[in-house]
């Protein structure tokens, strides 16, 4: 049932709280006392401990579960979903219609309900404008994508699903907005594609093993830039902005690159070193390497990650838990370029801005100080 909070007058809800920008909405928001926030996620995790913060455990693939957990949600007034499926392969049908579903059951569960709703803000990404399906462009050639950019033809982009979905139920009655990160830098031992998560673990390894910190992936992904950085705080940040800024409200729904900085994004050649230096390892001088992969090489380390949680004290976990060396790897090796413009966030007022590398290092302190990384 809904808890009451005395002095709030926004009531969010955020889907996927355990996760990079989940974790960064609820600690923000929870910082304000205007606002009273129920976080959901499948698991567990301490977020807040703030008394207008309230954890509700769901699986919203299980609608009558769904159902049973949200309908008693009167009072919200702005939802914030940032979560996804990822039980199934990128731009397959399956990914497609489970996503699609998961936000079905949500809605389903709330909108009846939610009287007071005011705003929705979806969270997708840059891969928006891009299939990892091809075709794929000519080498060298550069994109900045804008928010009207056209939509891929073909392909099963769940992101289209979801926009698509809530343009049909809210109908016009309730204002939405849509961001769209590029590369997530952050702290979760719940997401799926965590490259702090990943990155950190495998500099651990490397210094315990006196390893060299080695970039594996193609010539073109380490001198060009491939993606945008993204920081937790930011995208948290603009969400926040976007809802309760009224004067940028769309029933029709606002979309909005979610990016650290100014078009051209960053190469992995000009940050690794100092990377490699914040984690403490040896950057050699030949650091590049084609044939290196992290899947393989990091294939027989989990004994090795475990020794390292041990001897250092930190927080139990399993490998799998921080890192996603799959991803890595077709990180390094981008098909695709993925880089887009923050001019229309700009343009309206949004003015927090990251540097990647600093990010980067940020959020190496922040996981030294939950104690996740030595």
């Amino acid at each position: 049932m809904a808890v009451e909070a005395t002095g709030t007058n926004h009531v969010a809800i955020i889907f996927g709280v355990t996760g990079l920008v989940g974790k960064e909405l609820a600690r923000i928001l929870s910082s304000k006392k205007t606002w009273k926030i129920y976080g959901v996620a499948r698991n567990p995790m301490i977020i807040s401990q703030h008394p207008n913060y309230h954890f509700i455990s769901c699986d919203l693939l299980n609608p009558s579960e769904a159902q049973h957990k949200l309908s008693s949600l009167r009072d919200v007034t702005h939802l914030f979903w940032v979560t996804w499926a990822s039980q199934f392969p990128l731009d397959s049908e399956e990914c497609c219609e489970q996503n699609k579903a998961m936000m079905e059951n949500a809605l389903n569960a709330i909108l009846p309900v939610a009287e007071k709703l005011r705003h929705v803000s979806l969270q997708t990404g840059t891969k928006h404008y891009v299939s990892l399906r091809g075709p794929f462009g000519k080498g060298g050639e550069v994109c900045y994508y804008n928010e009207e950019h056209p939509r891929v033809i073909g392909g099963n982009n769940f992101y289209y699903a979801l926009e698509d979905l809530l343009r049909e139920r809210l109908a016009g009655k309730v204002a939405w907005s849509v961001h769209r990160p590029g590369l997530i830098m952050g702290s979760s031992q719940r997401t799926v594609f965590n490259f702090m998560g990943s990155l950190c673990v495998y500099g651990s390894i490397c210094r315990h093993l006196n390893l060299p910190f080695m970039f594996g992936g193609t010539k073109e992904s380490w001198e060009e830039a491939y993606v945008d950085g993204s920081d937790a705080r930011l995208v948290a940040e603009q969400h926040i902005w976007a809802v309760v800024n009224e004067d940028i409200h769309s029933t029709g729904g606002q979309a909005f690159n979610a990016i650290n900085g100014k078009a051209g994004g960053f190469t992995w050649k000009e940050i690794w070193p100092a990377v490699g230096s914040k984690l403490g390892v040896e950057v050699p001088p030949d650091m590049f390497s084609e044939e290196f992969s992290l899947l393989a090489a990091m294939a027989d380390k989990e004994g090795v990650w475990k020794e390292i949680v041990e001897k250092e004290g930190l927080v139990q976990t399993e490998m799998r838990d921080l890192a996603n060396w799959g991803f890595m790897d077709m990180l390094f090796r981008c098909p695709v370029k993925m880089l887009g413009t923050r001019n229309k966030a700009d343009g309206l007022g949004f003015t927090v801005r990251y540097q990647t590398l600093d990010s980067i290092l940020y959020w190496i302190d922040f996981m030294r100080k939950e104690k996740l990384i030595p």
